[in-house]
This record gives C-alpha cells, structure tokens and sequence, in this order.
C-alpha cells in the first residue's frame, strides 16, 4: 500500500514510472512478490511453472504458473552479498555470518556445535597491512604529518601525503597476496601451538586442531586486513576439549610469534620496472581472547560476531572505488573516483600484463584482491550453504502448510518444474517502490527488537 510519503522527493520521471506501477491491475501482487525478497533492490526474473502430483494416483495436488504474476514473470531475491548493491540482501547475508561465527563461539543446539565451545581458548585477532608511504591520519595526540587536526569524515584520510613517493603498486600487490599471506600464517601458527607444547607439527592433529572464521577490511588507505576469530579444539573438533595445556595465553604467544615469523612472508618476484617485493603483515597486531559473557570489555560473542557480520557485506567502497568490475580507465572519471584510489586502480591497469597470472585488472575495483572476503576453516561452525538451506525448508514447509500438501511430500509427491531466466532489476519507479518495503520491512525488525530488548528489561526487574 503506497502513500504520499512514498513518492515525495522523487525527481518527474521517476515519479511518472511509480505512478504507472502504482496504478497497474497486478499492484498488489508485484508488492507482496517484493515483500518476500525482503525488498530486494535487483531481484532475478523467473518465467515457469511448478506441478506437484500424488505419486500413487498422479492426481495434480497444487499447479502454479507464473502467467498470472505481474509482467508474467516471479521475482526472487538477488542475493547479493553487498550492502552498497542491495541493502537488503545484504541484511541476510550479514544475519547468516553473524549466527555463523557466533555459533562457532557460543554454539548451536541445531547445528550441532556443543555450548562446550565457549570453555575452549578462544581470540579475536586483527593482523593489518604494512605501510607503503606516508598517509593524512588521525593520531590520539596532536596533528597529521600535515599540521592538520582532520576531523572523522575528512576524505583526506588514508591519501597519501606525498603521491610521488607512495608505493601504489606494492599496495595492490599486497592486497592480491593477502590471501597467501593468511594461509602461510596459519600454516605456521600450527607449527609455533605444536613447539610450545613439545610436540612435532605431526604430531599435533592428535592433540588438537586449530579452526577460525576471518573477515577482510579496507582501510581507508585500500590496504586490506583482517579480523580473525581463532579457536582451539580437541583433536575431533569442537565436540572435544582442547588439552589442559592449550591455553589463551599459549594461542596469544603463538599467534603473535607467527604473524612475525620470517616463514608467513610472500615473495613476488621482479617484473620490468618493478622490484622483487617481499610482503608481511604490518607492525600493529591485535590479540583479544574473547568473553562468554559481558565484564566491562568490548570483545564479547556477540560483539565480535556482529562486527565480523558488518564487514562480510562491505568491500572496498569506504576508499571511493566502484562495486563493480571496471571496463575502461574512462569509467573513473564518470563515476568521479578519488585520486588516491585512481592511483591505485591505474597501478592494477599497469601491472597486469607484469604478472598475468595474478589478474589484477580483473580485479581493479578491489584495489587488487581477489579473495573471499569471510571464509572460515572447516570445522569452526555451520557453513552458509546449511543456514539457507535451513532457511529454504522452513520457507517450504510453510507453503506446503498454506498449499494443504503432505509434510511427507518427498515420499508421496512427484514434483516437476521448469523455470526460465527472465532478465533482472526494477524499472525507476519500482525501485523507488521497492526501496519503501526495504524501509518498512527494516523499521519493522527495529520495532521488534527494542519490543524484545524491553520485555527482556522487564523480566529482569
């Protein structure tokens, strides 16, 4: 249901085109189909149908067709990790990161990971980028380096204070290594865990097994890195207690021994102009052990899993890039790119062809990296896949519920379908649409929350 609220401040062609969907005889339909993307910003377009019939008498229990949908056509959430694409289904990508990573510290009676994981040493861990210049910043005391006190949303941060000395093209390289650079640190985190505690790195996967969830963050300067939840298990994973011996204080020691090991380094080699690099982890390393429960400090389960959950759905928009694959350099003017990170982005351009295997243009608007932003090891929780196939069967059983079909559906019911891709997005004024239901939907969950937060308040008292 649409109000004057909805179309205020939308410019006249935008207008007009909300007019018209508003007006159109399948409006009500079009919104509901939205509703259930959660209001999905580019939702995919499906033609088809969908039959279910009893397998012993091939009686046809339930027969949908998108024919009678507005346009002929079923939208459906587009998926998209990306707050800065889809803010809404980005809102469930970092809702199915934030249960994945507190399921790995609190557990999950669902998803078998015991309550037990909370008595295990456990870390929150923050290994940063090296320096490559001089950047505009803001100390704790006094100026920059410039002789100015910036404030918070200066857009000068993280620039270079001087261009012409700033190493661009040892940043991106260093971004598009990152990732060798993490799986040689847990390489060799398990070889210091295994000499602390005396034993050959063998040997250690009999005593305990090492699992962790990470997340990648730009800084403003485009230089990545990343937030790790790193946890010790018994040798069978988190159904087991790690030995006496594997303590906070031995993983903190390992780590930081580690990450400065001269092993967890990455070498490229010399290219035409360019210099054979050696990259490590930069200077500033964190180490927080993580608490069950709240005493003062800031590095609590949920804490850390809610920040993890909030840089899952981010890439590298805070430095002015695009969200996009880049075609042509042209394309940063248009888009009016900052220069520190045109610099950037042009230093993929030019080291492309230098380490072709490497794909930096490819990934230019990534200032170079080309790893998966969350990942986590096997055994630290559930996985993604799980959490919306969870989500997809519960979706199911309620349809099948509204339908009047049987729960046992997959033993009596034949299911055939035939779905087509149909193209993708919203015309102007569907978005302006959509993004209103995105509203609702979010001012909703808030609504709820601070209900829940309150009665919970109560029930204290």
């Amino acid at each position: 249901m649409t109000n004057s609220a909805t179309f205020a401040g939308l410019d006249p062609v935008t207008l007009s085109d909300a007019l018209r969907v508003a007006g159109l005889p399948g409006f009500d339909r079009w919104q509901d189909q939205i509703r259930r993307t959660g209001g999905c910003a580019d939702p995919i377009h499906l033609t088809g149908w969908v039959l279910h019939k009893d397998k012993t008498t091939g009686e046809t229990l339930h027969h949908y067709s998108t024919e009678n949908e507005p346009g002929g056509r079923l939208r459906v959430a587009c998926g998209n990790r990306r707050a800065s694409r889809c803010p809404a289904c980005a809102w469930t990508y970092a809702g199915d990161t934030y249960h994945l990573i507190r399921a790995g510290l609190a557990g999950d009676d669902h998803r078998d990971i015991p309550a037990t994981v909370r008595d295990h040493p456990r870390v929150f861990a923050t290994l940063t980028a090296p320096s490559f210049g001089a950047v505009h910043n803001r100390p704790d005391r006094g100026t920059c380096r410039c002789g100015t006190r910036h404030t918070t949303e200066d857009p000068a941060l993280g620039t270079a204070l001087d261009p012409t000395t700033y190493d661009y093209a040892g940043a991106v390289l260093f971004n598009n290594h990152a990732g060798d650079l993490w799986q040689r640190f847990t390489t060799r985190l398990r070889r210091e865990i295994a000499a602390r505690a005396g034993l050959t790195r063998r040997e250690l996967p009999n005593h305990l097994r090492l699992s962790y969830g990470k997340v990648a963050e730009f800084q403003k300067r485009g230089a990545l890195h990343f937030h790790a939840v790193i946890r010790l298990d018994g040798p069978e994973g988190p159904d087991t207690p790690p030995p006496a011996w594997a303590t906070v204080d031995l993983l903190t020691d390992a780590i930081r021994a580690a990450a400065t090991h001269s092993y967890t380094s990455v070498s490229v080699p010399a290219a035409d102009d360019q210099p054979a690099r050696t990259f490590r982890w930069g200077t500033q390393l964190d180490v927080r052990p993580v608490k069950a429960f709240g005493d003062g400090s800031d590095i609590t389960e949920q804490a850390v899993a809610s920040y993890v959950a909030k840089y899952a759905t981010k890439a590298a928009e805070n430095t002015g890039t695009l969200d996009r694959r880049i075609g042509e350099l042209s394309e940063l003017d248009r888009h009016q790119v900052p220069d520190h990170t045109r610099r950037l982005i042009k230093a993929c351009k030019t080291l492309d062809p230098l380490y072709p295997d490497r794909r930096l243009w490819a990934w230019a608007h990534m200032l170079g990296f080309r790893g998966h932003f969350s990942s986590k090891s096997r055994h630290y929780s559930t996985t993604l896949g799980a959490l919306r196939q969870a989500r997809a069967d519960y979706r199911a059983a309620q349809e099948r519920e509204a339908l009047g079909l049987d729960d046992n559906e997959p033993d009596t019911v034949l299911v055939l379908a035939d779905w087509q891709y149909a193209g993708h997005g919203h015309t102007p004024g569907e978005s302006a649409l959509a993004a209103t239901i995105a509203r609702d939907l979010q001012l909703n969950r808030e609504t709820a929350r601070e209900a829940l937060a309150t009665l919970a308040d109560e029930r204290e008292w």
